[in-house]
This record gives structure tokens, sequence and C-alpha cells, in this order.
């Protein structure tokens, strides 16, 4: 019995594919890595703020270094403030600020407390 010929793919060892011939023929590498790559496994995700009377929002959390003026939310009609960014999947702590001042999500996955005692709004992404 020849392993080599029993476990190929054409019965024979010299035609065995190679990952490129196998690129080839089911999708191009460019397609495999837009929707395999660990690299593009990112989620769009939605942040909504309800705060019809502030006059800026903004949101700072570990994907913007806690940044302030990293992620500035818009104003819609109806009073709520909106951000959309991709983020990659795991658990993000973020906080809206209401005119400077922090407030939580209240459609959080939960919150987080850290070593100074303040409190976060946390999310999964996956």
């Amino acid at each position: 019995m020849n392993l080599d010929q029993d476990y190929t793919f054409g019965g024979s060892a010299d035609r065995q594919p190679t990952l490129n011939s196998t690129f080839e023929n089911e999708f191009s590498r460019a397609e495999w890595e837009r929707r395999y790559s660990p690299k593009r496994a990112r989620h769009h995700t939605d942040f909504f703020c309800d705060a019809p009377e502030a006059r800026r929002v903004a949101l700072a959390g570990d994907f913007n270094r806690w940044d302030a003026l990293a992620t500035p939310m818009c104003r819609k009609s109806d009073g709520r403030w909106t951000a959309s960014l991709e983020l990659p999947p795991g658990y993000h702590r973020y906080v809206f600020l209401v005119d400077g001042k922090p407030k939580l999500d209240p459609n959080a996955s939960g919150t987080v407390q850290n070593e100074r005692h303040e409190r976060f709004s946390l999310m999964a992404i996956s």
C-alpha cells in the first residue's frame, strides 16, 4: 500500500494540489483574505446615545485610547447621537462624553470598573 498515493486528491503524488491551486480553483487569494483573514475580522458597530439637550457628545473607549476628540458623535433629528466604528472581536470598554461628562450606555452588554472604581460600559463583539 502506497500511503502517498492513497492520501492525495488526484490519486497520484505528483498531482497533489497546492494551496495556490486551491485558491485559483475556488476563488482568488484577495477574495479569501477578504472573507477569512484575521486582519479583516472587524465588525461594524453602531453606538447610540440619548442626549437631546446636549451640545456635544463623543465616544471614548479602549478602541480609541480614551481620546475624547477621536470619535465625535453625530446628532440626529430625534435628539439621539450616533457613531459607527469597525471593531475587532472581543470585549470593549467605553463611555459617552455628554458635554464633557461621562455617561454609561444603558444598552451596553454590561458595566465594568477600573482600579479607581470608575465605571464603564462594556460591549462584546463576536
